[in-house]
């Protein structure tokens, strides 16, 4: 726009009256839930401590003195607030930010008699796959230090798959609840988008966010989702959440229960033969349990990384980076402390991890240069790629794949070239991404050890279908020792 400066001045004495607006409502309140259980800021625990640098800060909330969760410890992932306890979610910018709200997921955890011990150390803004990226250093694999824990719910898994906290939660945007559950050997449910109120966690693109539950038993799992599950009315990913017993499912067994072995989750071009060897071998163990099981082709599986590239990383640039971590155009719950600490990040943006980066670089370029029309393209190849699923859901029950094409990896020694950096960060995306766009439920089971890390099994349910996937879960959790297989 090009003006005089006598027509910028008409303009400024116009707007008095709107900058008046804006005063009344910066004297108001901001409006919270509550924060309704005593707690303290904790402490940042010593290396002793933190053999696997899982834990952020360790702190002690107990919940309500009876419920299902009672006895329970939980770890959450740190990106869900904790009012009066410090938050990084991974990042060097955001780094002294303590939140003055609860999530949703917290509440209900503590009224569900849970005991929350710490925060656990993610990756740098969530933006790995990989245990490498965090501002505070690697975490480590429990069952093989060096190798990676897996991303970005790095913490999470490492402390529930050796055994330091009953459950946790973990938060999957493109598979990070899975990957680190595959990786670590635990069970991490990815709910179906909106089952879970996203509420109080800091958000990376509203269409792709899930949290869900990371246990170290399916029944654990079941019992977790259904503390907090259930529409909160602050979050607007809610559009009528459909609630089931998720607990009573655990005893029903697998018999009569139709899988599809997706031809197309199998055999990537980073897929390890050992790995697509255990799962194959699992589905033996459904047939004897007496499931139903058949091969199925989904083509449109191929698809869906390269769909979710665009909303991923066009809708991180305008939701977390541009946005603050909020952006507009949805009701619900603003972290307004949590926003204006984190506008931050644009006066050092030097130290944001190089995961990080290169999502920005590519979703600015596309932005800028291309009007957000892949990223609206790729929301409407969305439904497409929903329904191919949907279609094969009609014919079954779950499907079922390989969670990650292959086991934990090394982590990349502090000189890597940018190249591994990133290539131990986003290669295993292939099979859990694309249910991230549609929102299905997929629960990662461990189904096998190989070379002394974990493998994992995904099985993927219709919308709302978390307790049939719990249903045959269980049954072969109950079945075998995955860690004999």
């Amino acid at each position: 726009m090009h003006m005089s400066d006598t027509r910028i001045q008409e303009f400024l004495d116009v707007m008095q009256g709107t900058l008046g607006a804006y005063d009344i409502v910066d004297t108001m309140p901001d409006h919270l839930p509550p924060v309704l259980y005593p707690r303290t800021a904790g402490h940042r625990p010593s290396p002793e401590e933190n053999p696997l640098n899982a834990w952020y800060v360790r702190t002690e909330v107990r919940g309500a003195p009876r419920g299902p969760l009672h006895g329970r410890t939980v770890a959450l992932k740190d990106n869900v607030c904790l009012a009066g306890v410090p938050m990084m979610n991974g990042a060097s910018t955001l780094k002294g930010y303590t939140p003055d709200v609860d999530a949703t997921i917290v509440t209900r955890l503590l009224d569900a008699g849970a005991t929350i011990v710490g925060k656990a150390h993610c990756e740098y803004f969530c933006l790995s796959g990989g245990s490498h990226t965090g501002a505070a250093g690697p975490v480590q694999n429990p069952h093989k230090p060096g190798y990676s824990a897996g991303g970005s719910s790095s913490g999470s898994g490492a402390l529930v798959g050796g055994n330091f906290v009953d459950m946790a939660i973990g938060g999957d945007q493109g598979g990070s609840i899975r990957t680190p559950s595959s990786y670590c050997g635990c069970y991490g449910m990815k709910p179906t988008h909106g089952l879970v109120p996203y509420t109080g966690l800091m958000p990376i693109e509203s269409t792709i966010d899930h949290t869900g539950p990371m246990t170290q038993t399916v029944q654990d799992n079941a019992v977790m989702l259904q503390a907090i599950a259930g529409a909160d009315g602050l979050d607007p990913r809610q559009y009528d959440p459909q609630l089931d017993d998720y607990p009573g499912a655990v005893g029903r067994g697998a018999g009569g229960l139709r899988i599809a072995v997706v031809k197309e989750g199998f055999g990537h071009s980073v897929s390890e033969a050992d790995v697509d060897a255990k799962v194959r071998t699992a589905t033996e163990i459904f047939r004897r349990l007496g499931a139903t099981v058949d091969d199925a082709s989904i083509p449109a599986h191929h698809q869906g990384l390269a769909i979710w590239t665009p909303i991923a990383l066009e809708g991180l640039m305008n939701q977390m980076m541009h946005g603050n971590g909020m952006g507009t155009g949805w009701e619900g719950l603003y972290t307004t402390s949590l926003l204006d600490f984190h506008a931050n990040w644009r006066s050092r943006a030097d130290e944001l991890s190089d995961t990080l980066k290169i999502c920005m670089f590519m979703g600015q370029y596309y932005l800028k240069h291309h009007r957000g029309h892949y990223y609206a393209k790729a929301q409407n190849l969305a439904r497409r790629l929903r329904a191919e699923y949907d279609a094969a859901l009609e014919a079954h029950d779950l499907l079922l794949m390989p969670t990650l094409p292959m086991k934990a990896t090394p982590l990349p020694p502090p000189d890597a070239p940018l190249a591994l950096t990133c290539q131990r960060a986003f290669e295993m995306l292939p099979n859990t991404a694309p249910f991230d766009v549609t929102g299905h439920p997929a629960m990662s089971i461990p189904c096998g050890m190989s070379d002394g890390l974990p493998v994992g099994l995904m099985l993927v349910g219709g919308s709302w279908q978390e307790a049939t996937i719990y249903r045959a879960a269980a049954a072969f959790e109950q079945a075998c020792d995955w860690r004999s297989m």
